[in-house]
């Protein structure tokens, strides 16, 4: 467990929390991917006109070529970092999910034999 947890006795606080932080974590990792499809498409625009300049169906013009490096370039940073915060935030994930399961197993929990109808 980590310092946030060590003080609190009561596991099912503990598990709630857990379940918050997995929620701000699948989100983060949901936000990682719509940046890695942007960043694709930039190294994907960035490539096109690149080649277009290079064959000649665009007309070559210094802002253009500088755009696309630019794009291109950007892209593949963009999803580099990228790529290792949503590492990141995968391996995060992992533990608090884990850290939730061993939570909820060393709860104990008892049969009610017969239930009472509430209705």
């Amino acid at each position: 467990m980590d310092d946030l947890t060590a003080g609190t006795g009561d596991p099912r606080e503990e598990i709630t929390r857990l379940e918050e932080n997995i929620e701000q974590l699948e989100a983060r990792l949901e936000s990682c991917r719509k940046f890695a499809a942007a960043s694709r498409f930039a190294m994907t625009a960035g490539g096109v006109l690149l080649l277009g300049l290079l064959l000649g169906v665009i007309p070559f013009d210094p802002l253009a070529l500088t755009a696309g490096m630019a794009a291109g370039l950007g892209g593949v940073v963009t999803l580099g970092s990228n790529n290792a915060t949503a590492k990141e935030a995968q391996a995060q994930l992992a533990a608090a999910e884990a850290e939730r399961a061993a939570l909820i197993g060393s709860i104990d929990l008892r049969v009610i034999q017969n239930p009472a109808t509430l209705h």
